[in-house]
């Protein structure tokens, strides 16, 4: 099982990618903390448009703080061929709405009503080419308030597909 399976195993939505590498699976997971997706130039403007409201609002929870990244993160898991990454919240809020998780532990257990978690999983296996980097996003809504959105869309497209005879 992975530990992405471990630490969250009753997910809804499950994305996985991965990509070749010249690199250690060691220095590969070394340098998943050094790159911060907010440095990236689409993330960064994706990121600023997401918080723009809470800036033009002047939302005290966001004042002086930089962009949204893997700094809002509790480290879960780390060894030299696999880190896992995990966050608990209501992410449509301006502020993110972040609940605090301890550690493993604690998002193993974190059961807040309404309150999603998210798992963020970097794995690297060695092989003939170098390593194989993957990661592995997954999301536990705890309840029905928490997939209200994408249930609306799932309602919409059906409605929009089935037209009256």
């Amino acid at each position: 099982m992975s530990v992405a399976a471990t630490l969250l195993p009753d997910d809804q939505f499950h994305e996985r990618h991965q990509r070749q590498c010249r690199a250690t699976p060691a220095a590969l997971i070394a340098a998943v903390p050094r790159v911060q997706p907010q440095s990236l130039p689409l993330v960064r403007v994706l990121l600023q448009v997401r918080e723009l409201p809470a800036r033009l609002l002047r939302d005290p929870a966001r004042q002086g703080r930089p962009l949204f990244g893997l700094h809002e993160f509790t480290l879960l898991h780390r060894d030299e061929h696999s880190l896992a990454l995990g966050l608990a919240g209501r992410f449509w809020q301006r502020d993110f709405g972040l609940a605090s998780i301890a550690d493993a532990d604690g998002f193993r257990t974190f059961a807040e009503p309404g309150v999603p978690r998210l798992l963020l999983a970097f794995q690297a296996q060695a092989n003939a080419g170098g390593s194989l980097l993957c990661t592995e996003t997954r999301v536990h809504c705890p309840d029905r308030a928490s997939g209200l959105i994408r249930r609306q869309m799932l309602a919409a497209i059906e409605q929009a597909t089935c037209k009256p005879d």
